[in-house]
């Protein structure tokens, strides 16, 4: 199950930068795959251009993104978040950011961070430097927010997305119940045809029966069974009749 199988993705971004536009916080969404379905938001440059730029940087960086959870330090000393997106009760993917400071960094330790991802070091405090310093209450409700807001967006969009396929296969079955409908009513069309021939089948037999005397006792009593069996044919397909007006009426109503 895959977020942009049944999200509207543009109102599901509009949330995501919208969201960021008030907090100030770097945010991005993953599929289940853990590839980016969203644009990134507010990334800085000391994520993207500098830590995520490096190959070392880079690969630990993917590392936090997988393994993650709620609100947590990454690699290089600064406040994520993961919040999983959730449809009845599969994981289809996560909602990722922060990239805070939660006080004035210790220069010394983003420093050793630097040379061991293979970045200049002074560029790296500069970056540093513009990083929003946020404390952990203020990320943890931020987070949850979003992962509240989207969680509840997708779940909705699947329902609609299930209510969609099923009012379709709804229609494809009326509409296949309705050609049954109306085969049966031409079968039972058939039928009254039939039994109009046993009625006279019948009638003729019983007319020779009584030409035929003594003699066509035998006959007489067949004639009387094709008779009985005309009647109750008759009966039987009125109730058929009944039966399929009420079904048709039924299929018509969900037509409407």
């Amino acid at each position: 199950m895959e977020i942009r199988d049944f999200t509207d993705m543009e109102k599901f971004e509009n949330l995501m930068a919208n969201w960021a536009k008030a907090t100030g916080l770097a945010t991005v969404a993953v599929g289940s795959n853990g590839e980016y379905i969203s644009e990134c938001y507010n990334f800085t440059d000391f994520c993207i251009k500098l830590t995520r730029g490096s190959k070392e940087g880079c690969a630990r960086c993917e590392k936090c993104d997988r393994e993650g959870k709620d609100v947590y330090y990454c690699h290089a000393g600064l406040l994520d978040f993961a919040i999983p997106l959730v449809v009845e009760g599969h994981t289809v993917g996560s909602v990722i950011g922060g990239q805070v400071l939660p006080e004035n960094p210790d220069e010394e330790k983003f420093r050793q961070v630097a040379r061991e991802i293979g970045v200049d070091e002074d560029e790296y405090i500069k970056a540093l430097h513009k990083v929003n310093v946020r404390t952990e209450e203020e990320i943890k409700a931020s987070a949850q927010l979003l992962g509240d807001v989207l969680n509840n967006f997708i779940n909705a969009e699947y329902a609609k997305n299930m209510n969609v396929s099923i009012m379709d296969k709804m229609s494809s079955g009326v509409a296949t119940t309705h050609d049954m409908v109306a085969q049966i009513i031409a079968k039972t069309t058939e039928l009254k045809a039939l039994q109009n021939k046993q009625k006279i089948l019948a009638l003729n037999a019983s007319i020779e029966a009584a030409r035929a005397g003594e003699h066509g006792s035998g006959f007489a009593v067949v004639a009387k069974e094709v008779g009985k069996l005309s009647a109750q044919s008759a009966q039987v397909n009125m109730e058929v009749e009944e039966i399929v007006r009420k079904i048709s009426t039924a299929v018509e109503s969900m037509r409407d």
